[in-house]
């Protein structure tokens, strides 16, 4: 019988799949299930060693002859650090070893209870990635115990070779063991090769084959990262999915369908490959979380664990575009047109559901609203010949952008803050010749304003302002009570106007606040030779509509 320790049956279940053979054990009683688990596994030899520097340097001499990794387990407080001249000999000779420290929970750390010490991160400077797996209380959590133990032990063989700290906390009772068999934990494994070659895709290709709904999911990529005639090649094979932070084909208003659908059901995959950065939409996200054993592999060059849909499987780490062209030529070489005819129920289905949803949106009865302002500047966008970029804020306005817009968009999506919309187009506006838009909200335009203040800006820097009087996204989000909190406090409710704003910067103005008057400012946008920076507001509030509806003065 196994523990009854969740965190420790996932990381011996771990340790057998990765390969984990030998393991030297010190005396303890915190670390005492840990060593129960290893024993009982039947495939990991066991060496006890006493003295836990000794260990160290055992477990270092079992790795040295060939290689494989050897894991060497101690018990919590000062055991830890005795480990350190093993550990450091290790780092340096770039040998794997797997160092399990067992730890008391992180409410008795500093509290004068007996060998509790800082342990999560004491031997940061020697090893190559150290992780904690505290003990799980819901599934999330569950799964970042898994990936944090995959994240560990891929670690020890990724971009050299070196030693990683797996930190246990334990609360008591320690010695339940009741647990008849360990959990089948999901694996993640690696292909990092040299030189990209089609046997290194052999894996991926096979679950591919296999799949009847594949999907190829795009997240944010700078233009030019993928050839788009790869993307349409694979469109007959796989549903396509890429948003416009890609804009690279496929479908690109998958998460609006998915909203509207009372069953998404039919819509799983049960094949995902993903490459890219980060995706906008949240329903595409909560489809792809229930995808359980199915295989979802990632392609990201550095080879990082990026575990967006939290079902990953195995990563590539090549560029995209590598991987995509090899696909090409692997489909047509073999079964492309079988597996085009298996899959096509699926992509019919995604293809329909997607064809209703456009037509619906542009059938939509054009009312004053931040959805119509940004649909009326993307298609006037459309039919200039000026060449242009477009910067969208984070929140609605991106949003909106996905729905509406017909080529790449920029977007701080890293981390999706308010901060910097505005300056990050400024700067953009400073280095090339062509028109930079920036579409944004209220409060993003407002935080970041001191972007305006910057003698050097030229006309090519043309701002949509979608002034709506607050954050009223937050209005949307599931659960918030619509109360005079939300309000006040959360949405950040105001009447503020950038004309003051564009007055100290000399900066063109315009205020729009109908449909009517919408239209001719943005042609007026689109159209503008100036050489100051042009701020279109739209006042979707109530505070402007006495005013004169297409007012500009030249600042």
């Amino acid at each position: 019988m196994y523990s009854n320790k969740e965190n420790i049956n996932i990381l011996t279940s771990l340790l057998v799949a990765h390969g984990v053979r030998r393991a030297v054990v010190c005396p303890g009683s915190r670390n005492a299930p840990i060593v129960h688990n290893l024993v009982k596994s039947g495939a990991i030899s066991c060496y006890p060693v006493t003295d836990e520097r000794s260990a160290g340097f055992y477990a270092l001499g079992m790795a040295l002859l060939d290689g494989d990794a050897v894991a060497v387990c101690v018990t919590s407080g000062s055991a830890l650090l005795n480990l350190l001249p093993a550990v450091a000999e290790a780092y340096y000779q770039h040998i794997p070893l797997i160092v399990i420290s067992a730890d008391r929970p992180l409410a008795w750390i500093d509290q004068q209870d007996g060998q509790t010490i800082r342990q999560q991160n004491a031997l940061a400077d020697f090893v190559k990635k150290a992780v904690t797996l505290n003990e799980p209380t819901d599934e999330t959590l569950r799964w970042h115990c898994n990936r944090l133990a995959n994240e560990a032990l891929l670690a020890t063989n990724h971009h050299g070779v070196g030693p990683v700290h797996i930190n246990v906390p334990l609360s008591e009772p320690l010695f339940g063991y009741d647990v008849p068999t360990l959990p089948n934990e999901r694996t993640i494994s690696r292909c990092t090769p040299s030189k990209l070659a089609a046997t290194a895709l052999n894996n991926l290709m096979a679950d591919f084959r296999k799949a009847e709904k594949p999907m190829i999911v795009l997240g944010q990529m700078p233009p030019g990262s993928v050839n788009a005639s790869l993307v349409k090649v694979l469109e007959g094979q796989a549903v396509v999915v890429s948003e416009v932070l890609s804009h690279l084909g496929g479908l690109q208003n998958a998460d609006e369908l998915l909203a509207t659908c009372a069953e998404t059901a039919p819509y799983t995959p049960d094949f995902v490959l993903y490459m890219g950065g980060h995706l906008i939409g949240k329903n595409l996200k909560s489809l792809l979380w229930q995808m359980n054993n199915a295989p979802q592999w990632l392609v990201n060059e550095g080879g990082e664990v990026v575990d967006t849909f939290m079902n990953l499987t195995a990563i590539v780490e090549a560029k995209p575009n590598e991987v995509l062209s090899l696909m090409v030529q692997m489909m047509q070489q073999t079964d492309a047109k079988q597996h085009e005819e298996r899959t096509k129920a699926f992509r019919q289905l995604w293809q329909t559901g997607h064809n209703a949803y456009r037509e619906q949106l542009n059938q939509a009865a054009p009312t004053f609203s931040e959805g119509y302002a940004v649909q009326c500047f993307e298609q006037q966008l459309q039919q200039t010949n000026q060449p242009f970029e477009v910067h969208y804020a984070n929140s609605l306005s991106v949003r909106l952008a996905n729905k509406h817009a017909q080529h790449h968009v920029w977007c701080n999506r890293g981390v999706n803050g308010i901060e910097g919309s505005l300056s990050t187009s400024a700067g953009m506006s400073l280095t090339t010749q062509a028109n930079v838009y920036c579409v944004i909200g209220d409060l993003s335009f407002f935080y970041d304003q001191n972007a305006l203040w910057n003698t050097r800006l030229g006309g090519n820097l043309r701002i949509m302002l979608l002034n709506n009087g607050g954050g009223k996204i937050f209005q949307h989000v599931k659960g918030m009570p619509a109360d005079d909190i939300q309000a006040t406090f959360v949405s950040a409710t105001h009447n503020t106007s950038a004309q003051g704003i564009c007055q100290q910067n000399g900066a063109r103005y315009l205020l729009v606040n109908d449909i009517e008057t919408l239209q001719k400012g943005i042609a007026e946008l689109i159209g503008y030779g100036g050489n100051r920076p042009f701020v279109l507001e739209v006042n979707l509030t109530s505070w402007g509509v006495t005013t004169t509806k297409c007012s500009a003065t030249p600042y």
